[in-house]
């Protein structure tokens, strides 16, 4: 009995044994790095060299889209200088700033100086030697121009307790109130994976429990640590094409979205809304001081009355179901038509169904809608991922305003067959509407986001390509890439035709009330033969998508068709 008592109770103690080993093999293993770090923090006075440490958003090319860069900064330990007046006086004559302007920066904890440098500049500090006074580069989010703000969205403090424990859960990750981190767009719904559990680069002075400086270690400079925690984000977005398209709208465009998307892989390129924002703070600041409105609002993404570029739909249905050919004949009577009259006055007479879709007559698109029916046109619009309002890596809320169910309500068909009523689309689904022509009818989900890396280059997530299903049959899409010629080279957006390339499409203007104001829309591609790039313009308060939004196509294509492949 006394031996088996003996056994149980050596047993009991060798099972207590091994819990004990394994909990200090996953402190040791598992989290010794991150314990490690706590101990350094504790253990020294840290100048963190990033502005926001956190992850980068790139773009297809790995290139950041924030436009970060690194900059000399100088970088003060006050703890160390011994005759600060002396040493003050010198560096404000160096940077050529009164030494009121700089003073603060020596009577608090050690910082980095928030003013630029030049190369000689940095050689004549260097060249002084001062205890406590170094050159180092400071990696700043932020470069002169920003791209795809409405996308990557803006940095903001912790709102309040609420918030920080929200984060803390959230993410799984340690959060102060002093801590900046995502508001919107990319920025905010990626926060976990891109904030930083460390610094990336770091200057240190290692201090005993007093504070005091320890002799003989004096300052440790970290520039390429590794962090575990901070991942960085790979868009689909080419900084190259976003820029010209960015270009391009802040000299034509003051309120409206621009997409370019890969026909062939879904892959959107370029993203674009006006009015913009500096994200940066400074700029931000701007803003909510001049009482802006709307700024930070993604409109390629926001729901709007498409009007005639919703066309592309009713046409594909009509020729797919057998209701009209291109070449069915028609008569339109202009202004005297019924039950809708025609943008065109006088009336275009007996045309085609071809020459009716390259001059947007509405009469005619009036007639095939009631002879396609409700139905029908739910269903081609849900084909054209019209209800889809999904963007592969891109989790926007979806708008419950989008209701198709609407366009079978009492007296709904003849406006929704024109594009108005109860029909909304996003750019990016109008420009995913139009992928389905160019790709042989085979609709292809948006796609923003590629994959998530950590800083040893790794992919830890990715984001396949989104799903796709046949809309139409390939011969119709054939058929209406015939019919979106006609829009270009004789039709109502010739404007939009690309010298040398060629082009397709479909103009629209949607009014939006009843004073004249018009939201005038393009979506097509380029170049005619082999499309490289679906582009879908919105000029919101245009005068017509012909005369507004089509030439804005025409120049962005010219520029981004002359760009090498990515």
């Amino acid at each position: 009995m006394q031996g088996r008592r003996l056994v149980i109770l050596f047993s009991l103690f060798l099972f207590g044994f091994a819990l004990l080993i394994v909990h200090l093999a996953v402190i040791q293993l598992g989290r010794g790095s991150k314990y490690a770090f706590l101990a350094l923090e504790r253990e020294t006075e840290t100048v963190v060299l990033e502005e926001y440490p956190r992850g980068e958003i790139l773009d297809r090319r790995l290139q950041p889209l924030t436009g970060s860069v690194d900059v000399n900064r100088v970088v003060v330990f006050p703890r160390l200088i011994t005759d600060r007046p002396a040493v003050i006086a010198s560096l404000a004559g160096i940077l050529e700033l009164p030494v009121k302007k700089i003073e603060p920066y020596f009577n608090g904890p050690p910082c980095y100086l928030p003013f630029p440098l030049t190369p000689d500049q940095a050689r004549a500090i260097r060249e002084h030697h001062w205890p406590g006074i170094l050159v180092l580069p400071v990696h700043l989010r932020y470069g002169p121009t920003p791209l795809a703000a409405g996308v990557v969205g803006y940095l903001g403090r912790v709102q309040s307790k609420e918030a920080l424990d929200v984060l803390s859960v959230s993410s799984r990750k340690s959060y102060s109130l002093s801590d900046w981190v995502g508001q919107a767009g990319l920025e905010k719904y990626y926060e976990g994976e891109l904030k930083a559990t460390r610094p990336k680069s770091a200057a240190r002075l290692f201090v005993d429990a007093a504070g005091r400086p320890i002799p003989g270690l004096g300052l440790a400079v970290d520039l390429r640590a590794v962090d575990p925690g901070r991942q960085h984000l790979v868009t689909t977005l080419d900084a190259r094409v976003q820029r010209v398209v960015e270009e391009i709208m802040d000299r034509r465009v003051k309120k409206g979205a621009v997409v370019v998307m890969d026909p062939h892989t879904g892959d959107i390129l370029a993203l674009a809304s006006r009015p913009g924002y500096d994200p940066r703070p400074d700029g931000l600041a701007g803003y909510i001081t001049l009482g802006e409105t709307g700024t930070f609002t993604d409109q390629t993404t926001a729901l709007f009355t498409p009007g005639s570029v919703f066309k592309v739909v009713v046409a594909a249905a009509a020729l797919a179901e057998g209701v009209v050919e291109p070449d069915s004949q028609f008569h339109c009577r202009g202004s005297l038509d019924q039950p809708v009259r025609c943008w065109y006055g006088p009336g275009h007479g007996d045309l085609t169904f071809r020459r009716a879709f390259a001059e947007s007559c509405n009469p005619v698109f009036a007639r095939v809608g009631l002879k396609l029916g409700a139905g029908k046109l739910i269903d081609y619009a849900g084909r054209f991922g019209l209800d889809n309002q999904t963007i592969t890596g891109y989790p926007v809320p979806r708008d419950g305003r989008q209701n198709w169910q609407l366009v079978a309500a009492p007296h709904n068909l003849v406006n929704s067959s024109l594009g108005q009523g109860p029909v909304l689309a996003t750019p990016v689904q109008i420009t995913a509407m139009m992928g389905v022509i160019v790709n042989d009818g085979v609709y292809i989900q948006p796609r923003l986001v590629r994959e998530l890396r950590n800083d040893a280059d790794q992919v830890t997530r990715s984001f396949p390509t989104g799903p796709n299903h046949r809309a139409i049959p390939a011969s119709t899409a054939a058929r209406m890439r015939e019919m979106m010629e006609l829009v270009t080279t004789e039709g109502v957006g010739r404007q939009a035709y690309v010298p040398g390339y060629g082009s397709a499409g479909k103009t629209g203007s949607a009014q939006v009330d009843g004073r004249g104001k018009v939201n005038a829309w393009f979506t097509g591609y380029a170049p005619l033969h082999k499309p490289r790039y679906v582009v879908t313009v919105l000029v919101r308060e245009g005068i017509s998508g012909g005369e507004t939004a089509a030439p804005v196509f025409r120049e962005i294509m010219e520029k981004i068709l002359t760009l090498p492949p990515a």
